[in-house]
């Protein structure tokens, strides 16, 4: 057959089914729809077209049963010793014998916290080991104004902010620390450590870029672990390697899409004290096009004029930063978290950010605590100052003087984290598990004359986790934290008691 009669046996076979079609009742009138919506709406024909198709398949589809049972059937014997062999994997690594001996050694307080705080075994001694700052934890106004809000709005609203959580005391902290601020709008968390951790998936997701200083603190961390985006690391602090790390990922990312790129970071770093410098940040992010996260869990309320944290002490204009967190629950003394920035910033925090809304909301009484504490630090610098004169004061017993340990803290940081000098620790190759030994030595001797400080604790490894899996790895160190509930002589001699006790246990070890 060639390509003539091909073409006249093709044209036949058309006109036989066009006429059998024809003798279909109805079918003039559906040829007359299809010619018409074809003319008219060629697409919405083929759409039509594909889900008639769809339906037909669906329908002729062969079909089977949920109920039936494609496993194999054990018998009561087989079962019971399945279940006998099974060993669940433990939720956390077993306790050391080291941490068994400091559980057993573990001092408890008795009453309120202060600067004099009573233990169980009714000694009475001087409390370095609380974020307790200004002494509010005992403040009578603070107290009376939490007893009005408890009356008023009961122990908490037991709903998410975006149902029936939301009260009017928490509007306006938001409105109070956006004021303080100076940012544009504000949302508070019920939890300080979900805050940041629900904050950076609220915004950064797969495929998107997070670039981040090695020394971040845990909750930044499971924040990053939870947004399932990329990471690259930089050097703690250290703005030449963050400048590279910057212009490799825009060279990568030069030919690819388009994507979210974030930079993360610290005011001051929880696991050393030390500050972040926010103006060469705010630099770079400009010159690559990077967004900015800062946690100010440890600087909000404490470093700048009014307690509003590094971007006042440092003198950046906080529209810099895009999202600026904080924690109300350490120096103000209340509890839960905040973010503030841009309008857009914080509601879209409203519907995607977890902690947000699959929490309750903040008790009312936190949120009233909050507030006042907020007011307090801008009606009396006092405060500020004095704290700053006690922290002067114990860097001048400790740092200096002590021939063992130095402080990797900021000057203006209330918490003050002492570790080996690096020449002690290479002349007595101390591992990590010694240091960690020595430390909590100092930490019973300052103890058993009358000081009560604790040792800097970092999140354990994850069970079979190695070394080079954590990569960066926090020293151990002893924390230091001041108030100005403690007159000069006092920090004069808490910082004597100290520096004796680091001494006595170093060359004991000799």
């Amino acid at each position: 057959m060639d390509l003539h009669d091909a073409h006249g046996w093709l044209i036949d076979l058309l006109n036989n089914i066009s006429v059998q079609f024809q003798k279909v009742p109805g079918s003039a009138i559906f040829l007359r729809y299809v010619k018409s919506s074809y003319q008219n709406d060629p697409v919405r024909s083929a759409v039509e077209l594909f889900l008639f198709l769809f339906a037909v398949r669906y329908l002729l589809a062969p079909k089977y049963s949920t109920s039936k049972k494609s496993y194999v059937k054990l018998t009561d014997e087989e079962i019971d010793e399945l279940v006998d062999e099974w060993v669940p994997e433990p939720l956390v690594a077993p306790q050391t014998s080291f941490e068994e001996a400091e559980n057993e050694k573990r001092p408890v307080i008795v009453g309120p916290t202060g600067p004099k705080s009573k233990l169980a075994n009714g000694r009475v001694v001087t409390n370095v080991a609380s974020y307790n700052f200004y002494n509010l934890a005992g403040n009578e106004t603070l107290k009376e104004k939490a007893i009005q809000t408890l009356r008023t709005y009961g122990v908490g609203p037991c709903g998410p902010p975006g149902f029936y959580g939301t009260q009017d005391v928490h509007q306006k902290t938001e409105a109070d620390i956006s004021a303080h601020l100076g940012t544009t709008a504000c949302i508070v968390y019920a939890q300080a450590f979900s805050t940041i951790s629900s904050v950076i998936p609220a915004f950064s997701k797969r495929g998107d870029i997070i670039v981040a200083d090695k020394a971040v603190n845990f909750a930044i961390r499971k924040g990053m672990q939870i947004s399932r985006s990329s990471i690259r690391w930089y050097e703690h602090n250290d703005m030449v390697d963050l400048q590279n790390v910057l212009a490799s990922v825009v060279k990568e990312q030069a030919k690819k899409p388009l994507t979210r790129r974030f930079i993360v970071s610290e005011g001051l770093f929880e696991n050393l004290g030390d500050m972040v410098d926010l103006v060469k940040v705010v630099e770079l992010r400009h010159r690559y096009k990077f967004r900015l996260i800062l946690d100010e869990t440890w600087s909000f309320g404490v470093l700048g004029r009014t307690g509003a944290g590094v971007t006042e002490h440092q003198g950046v204009n906080v529209k810099e930063v895009d999202m600026l967190v904080g924690s109300l629950a350490g120096p103000l003394c209340a509890g839960g978290g905040f973010c503030a920035g841009s309008s857009e910033i914080v509601e879209h925090q409203r519907l995607s950010a977890s902690a947000y809304t699959f929490s309750a909301a903040l008790p009312a009484m936190l949120a009233t605590t909050a507030s006042e504490v907020l007011a307090m630090l801008e009606s009396n610098s006092e405060m500020l100052t004095q704290v700053r004169e006690n922290i002067k004061t114990m860097w001048g017993q400790l740092d200096p003087r002590s021939e063992w340990v130095h402080c990797t803290s900021a000057v203006e940081n209330p918490i003050m984290i002492l570790v080996l000098k690096a020449e002690v620790v290479a002349s007595r190759k101390l591992s990590i598990s010694e240091q960690e030994q020595l430390l909590q030595e100092m930490v019973d001797e300052a103890l058993a004359n009358g000081v009560m400080m604790t040792r800097l604790k970092s999140m354990p490894r994850g069970i079979n986790i190695t070394a080079k899996e954590v990569g960066w790895e926090l020293q151990p160190g002893l924390k230091v934290c001041l108030s100005l509930g403690l007159s000069r002589k006092e920090v004069e001699r808490t910082g004597t008691v100290i520096r004796h006790a680091i001494t006595k246990v170093m060359k004991a070890r000799r």
